[in-house]
C-alpha cells in the first residue's frame, strides 16, 4: 500500500498460494479457445488495431466462472485493503484472461477512457510457466521523469499500478504470453467485456 501510494505502483512475487496459481492457470488453459481478439477504445468506439494492441482476451464473469471462487474472494480481501489503508472507495471489477501469442504486444496507454474514468487500479499477474531471457512480453512502465523500466512476466508475479496515472506498454511477445489482467473500479460496470 505504501508503494503503490508513494510510487504509483508495486511489483510483488509470489502473489498466489501454490494451489490458487495451479486452479487459475488450469482455468486459462481450458478457455483458450474461447478467447478473442481485443480490441482499443469504448462502446460504439472498440476497434481492433493489430498495430497497437495484437492480445486475446477472456472476460471473466462471477457468476459464470464459479471455479475462479478463491480468486474472487481474493478480489474481495484487496479491495476491502485499499478502501481501508487508501481510501480509495473502490467498489467493484472487472477482469480478463490476456493471452499475448508470438509476435502480440500493447503500444504505450494508460487504462482509461476518456468518456469512462472509473478505473482506479490495474492489476496484472502473470501466469507465464519458465520465462526466460528473450521470450519478451514484458511489461514497460513509464516514470514520471520519463524514464522507464521492464518487469518481466514471471509467473505468481503481480503487478499493481494506478490506472490514469501510470503509462505502460507490453513489448513483443515471442512466445505465448498468458496473464490475469483487470482493474478495481471506483464504480462497478456490468459491460467491462465491451469495453478496451
Amino acid at each position: 500500500m505504501d508503494d503503490i501510494s508513494d510510487k504509483d505502483y508495486v511489483v510483488i512475487d509470489h502473489f498466489f498460494r501454490e494451489e490458487l496459481y495451479a486452479e487459475i492457470r488450469s482455468f486459462f488453459l481450458s478457455k483458450l479457445s474461447s478467447f478473442k481478439e481485443a480490441g482499443i477504445g469504448v462502446d460504439s468506439d472498440n476497434q481492433i488495431n493489430s498495430k497497437i494492441r495484437g492480445d486475446f482476451t477472456y472476460w471473466l464473469d462471477r457468476k459464470r466462472d464459479s471455479d475462479l471462487q478463491n480468486f474472487w474472494e481474493l478480489l474481495d480481501e484487496i479491495i476491502q485493503m485499499f478502501n481501508r489503508y487508501c481510501y480509495l472507495s473502490l467498489s467493484g471489477y472487472e477482469f480478463h484472461l490476456a493471452h499475448y501469442p508470438s509476435g502480440g504486444h500493447y503500444d504505450k496507454h494508460l487504462d482509461q477512457f476518456e468518456n469512462r474514468n472509473n478505473r482506479m487500479i490495474s492489476v496484472v499477474i502473470y501466469l507465464n510457466e519458465g520465462w526466460q531471457q528473450g521470450d519478451g512480453g514484458e511489461l514497460e512502465i513509464f516514470e514520471k521523469d520519463g524514464s522507464s523500466f521492464l518487469v518481466e512476466p514471471l509467473a505468481m508475479r503481480c503487478v499493481m499500478f494506478k490506472s490514469a496515472e501510470v503509462p505502460h506498454a507490453v513489448l513483443q511477445a515471442n512466445k505465448s504470453r498468458f496473464s490475469l489482467t483487470g482493474w478495481l473500479l471506483y464504480q462497478p460496470s456490468a459491460l467491462g467485456k465491451f469495453f478496451g
